[in-house]
């Protein structure tokens, strides 16, 4: 699943080398043995990074985005919802911090969802706000892979 806006359509190269190798690494690596809060270098500039964390309630999870990156958020285990609403349509809540490559934003009136399972993954464009980390049916621990992928590549 991937979902775009037709505003975006010739913005990003969804089928670019980045793209392909982020996707293949994805497919070819196991991240059984590795730590959360491990980075591993795939390449290119294309990194991975190991998360694992309990889902909380939507009201304490915040959207955010990233300028530099695109995540492919990879569900390993677990399950999420993931708030979603494209980027022009938030409101700062603080500023942006660009050594972390993110910025958060306050609560849209009426945010869309999508329910991520174990083998699920998410791609989120730097034009997309996010809200990842919500519980799904119930509270759970989520393993989950974020590949970053650099959007000068694109």
């Amino acid at each position: 699943m991937r979902t775009d806006n037709l505003f975006n359509s010739s913005k990003w190269n969804y089928e670019s080398e980045a793209f392909g190798m982020a996707m293949d690494f994805l497919k070819t690596t196991d991240f059984s043995a590795c730590t959360p809060g491990e980075v591993i270098e795939a390449g290119r500039g294309v990194r991975a990074e190991i998360q694992e964390y309990t889902t909380k309630p939507t009201d304490q999870c915040r959207f955010e985005s990233h300028r530099k990156y695109f995540d492919i958020q990879y569900v390993c285990s677990g399950e999420e919802m993931m708030g979603y609403t494209p980027q022009r349509e938030l409101e700062p809540d603080g500023g942006y911090d660009e050594d972390s490559d993110l910025e958060f934003y306050k609560e849209p009136a009426s945010p869309g969802y999508i329910h991520l399972r174990a083998g699920d993954y998410a791609i989120v464009s730097p034009d997309d706000g996010h809200k990842p980390r919500c519980i799904g049916e119930a509270p759970c621990v989520v393993r989950k892979i974020v590949v970053k992928v650099p959007a000068e590549r694109l």
